[in-house]
C-alpha cells in the first residue's frame, strides 16, 4: 500500500511535516544533556579523541569517545554550462585517490565561514566567484566525531590570474581538477563510482536547487547553528 497522494507511508508530506495534528516542522532537536566528566583521551596532531561521560536521564549514563573536529567548509562550484568542479585529492585512510569538491577546515580563528570557503576555491581549484549561496549542511558522522560542514554554491566563476595562485604542495602538489556535468557525476555517484559524501551531497543538493530555479537556497551568511563551538585546530 502507498500513503495518501502526497504523503509518504508514515504520514509526512512531501514538505516535511507530520501530519499527526501536530504542525511540527521536520527538524533535529538540540541538546546539551549534562557531561558528569570529559577528558581527552589522545592527542591528535590536527584533532583529539575526547571521552565523554553523559547523563541521559532515565536511560542513565554512558561514556561516549569521539573525535573532536573544528568544522569545514566545501564549495559546490557551478560554470554557465552546469558543469561542477571536482578535484583528485589522495586520502590515506581509505587508501583512495578521490574526486572531491574543494574544501577545508575550519582552522583560521576568527575568519568567517564563507570566507574560509572562497579562500579554499582559491587555494584548491585556482577560481573567485560572484556569487555564493549555502546549499547543505550536515554533520558527516555523529556517532564518532563532531564534525559539522557547509557546503556553499558557488557560481560567475572566474579564474585567479597566474601570479596570485596559491602554490600547493603535500597532497595538494599536482592536484588534478575536472569540470563534469552535474548530472555525470550524479550519476557517477550513484553507480557506485565516486564515494565522498560532500561530493554526493553536493551534486544532489544543486540538481535540486536548480530544478526549483535556485529558491531553497539560503543566503551566504545563513545561521549556522550546529558549527562547533571549540576551537580549531592546535598548530604543529
Amino acid at each position: 500500500m502507498t500513503g495518501e497522494p502526497g504523503t509518504d507511508r508514515a504520514g509526512t508530506d512531501r514538505a516535511g511535516t507530520e501530519q499527526d495534528g501536530s504542525g511540527d516542522e521536520l527538524a533535529d532537536r538540540p541538546a546539551d544533556l549534562p557531561v558528569r566528566e570529559s577528558e581527552v583521551a589522545m592527542h591528535g596532531l590536527v584533532w583529539d579523541v575526547v571521552r565523554d561521560r553523559v547523563d541521559l536521564g532515565d536511560a542513565g549514563e554512558v561514556t561516549r569517545e569521539y573525535v573532536r573536529h573544528p568544522g569545514a567548509v566545501a564549495v559546490a562550484a557551478l560554470d554557465d554550462q552546469g558543469r561542477i568542479c571536482l578535484i583528485q585529492q589522495y586520502r590515506h585512510p581509505v587508501r583512495a585517490y578521490e574526486w572531491e569538491i574543494p574544501a577545508g577546515l575550519l582552522d583560521v580563528d576568527g575568519e568567517p565561514p564563507h570566507l574560509g570557503a572562497a579562500r579554499e576555491l582559491h587555494e584548491e581549484a585556482d577560481l573567485v566567484a560572484g556569487t555564493w549561496h549555502v546549499l547543505a549542511d550536515y554533520v558527516s558522522s555523529p556517532g564518532g566525531l563532531d564534525e559539522a560542514l557547509r557546503i556553499y554554491l558557488a557560481r560567475d566563476l572566474s579564474g585567479v590570474p597566474a601570479g596570485e595562485r596559491h602554490e600547493r604542495d603535500g597532497e595538494e602538489l599536482g592536484m588534478p581538477v575536472r569540470w563534469v556535468p552535474l548530472e555525470a557525476a550524479r550519476d557517477a555517484f550513484l553507480a557506485g563510482r565516486l564515494h565522498n559524501a560532500t561530493l554526493g551531497i553536493a551534486v544532489l543538493g544543486a540538481l535540486a536547487a536548480r530544478d526549483q530555479g535556485w529558491a531553497p537556497l539560503r543566503p551566504v551568511d545563513a545561521p549556522w547553528p550546529g558549527r562547533p563551538a571549540h576551537p580549531g585546530p592546535r598548530a604543529t
